[in-house]
């Protein structure tokens, strides 16, 4: 048997290490599809010159692209039998990638939980990405539902990791040399600046874009994510095919450009859920809530929390009443960013 059905929830041990193949060097080509895919629009991720002036030696790849890249590798051992991925903690961006890096990944399993139905289980796994020179990118912790290979498999132990709630400021990397001191709001699109949010405001970015399949099936290959529930239309008793949940995420961060222009680096990733399903033709808004503001020893460069939603429905609309979230809600993601104070 040469071929790889991938792991089911009884694979996993506690404690296991996985090094994941293939490594992948990232190039200009990387830059160019994610921002044909999104409408993605960082001054910091669009210009050599304005990251030069912004202290760093060139424009580095979009933070996102670092983590689907990173993700991705971790696709058929992780989560080539999901169910649903179900969310993140603890991440960080630790170092920028630029075009040339090569990026590999390797990730833990920290925790294990049967179902109740006994037809599936939720999988913990801490997962750190390395360039070329063994230093790491991006490290997050996320868990995902995997169906069982065999109902009548023994359960594991029970073993749900303890999760920090935020990346504390403190603990916030900032690329050596990023100084804001000189920054060109006007090349960057927005006048606003750490001092004109107040938490507890909520934005709505107002565009919409609609969802094709063509594009998710793009966006999936790119990142070589190979779960069945994102390219195999019988994977699912509807034959659909779920959405793949880093293109919401990417598009609503790409959404969210309009009244967080200068949000320009994601620095750490503090919670995030995969809300609903997202199927092509759905159409996909974006409105942010700042969650805290911060300082930092990087001059001029000030950090802000941000709650990013990606809805079918209206701005600041998340939670029904049984404090359940709302059916047309897709995305719930906790964030620090870099912004000019």
């Amino acid at each position: 048997m040469k071929t790889n059905a991938g792991r089911f929830f009884e694979d996993y041990r506690l404690g296991d290490v996985i090094a994941h193949a293939v490594p992948r060097t990232v190039s200009g080509g990387e830059r160019a599809l994610y921002h044909a895919l999104y409408p993605a629009r960082g001054a910091l991720y669009s210009s050599d010159e304005f990251a030069r002036a912004c202290g760093l030696a060139a424009s580095p790849l979009d933070d996102l692209i670092a983590f689907h890249t990173v993700f991705g590798k971790t696709v058929p051992d992780i989560s080539l039998n999901a169910v649903a991925n179900l969310g993140y903690a603890e991440g960080r961006w630790l170092a920028p990638v630029y075009p040339g890096d090569s990026l590999r990944s390797q990730s833990t399993v920290i925790g294990l939980k049967e179902n109740s139905n006994g037809q599936s289980g939720v999988v913990y796994v801490r997962t750190v990405g390395l360039n070329q020179h063994g230093v790491a990118v991006l490290e997050y912790v996320r868990w995902v539902m995997v169906k069982k290979r065999a109902l009548a498999a023994a359960a594991p132990t029970t073993v749900v990791p303890e999760l920090a709630k935020v990346v504390e400021p403190a603990q916030l990397v900032i690329p050596q040399g990023l100084d804001f001191t000189h920054y060109d709001f006007a090349l960057a699109g927005e006048p606003h600046r750490l001092g004109d949010y107040t938490v507890g405001e909520v934005i709505d970015h107002v565009d919409g874009v609609t969802i094709e399949e063509a594009e998710h099936m793009l966006a999936t290959r790119l990142w070589q994510n190979t779960a069945k529930v994102h390219f195999d239309a019988t994977n699912r008793a509807d034959g659909k095919r779920l959405i793949y949940g880093g293109h919401v995420i990417s598009l609503a961060r790409a959404l969210s450009f309009n009244g967080l222009a200068n949000a320009q680096m994601m620095v750490a990733l503090n919670a995030g859920a995969h809300a609903n399903p997202c199927f092509a033709g759905d159409t996909v808004r974006a409105w942010s809530q700042v969650l805290d503001v911060a300082e930092t020893a990087a001059p001029g460069v000030g950090a802000i929390r941000l709650r990013l939603v990606a809805t079918k429905g209206r701005a600041g609309d998340l939670r029904g009443a049984d404090g359940k979230y709302l059916p047309e809600v897709l995305l719930d993601l906790d964030y620090w960013a870099l912004m000019p104070r």
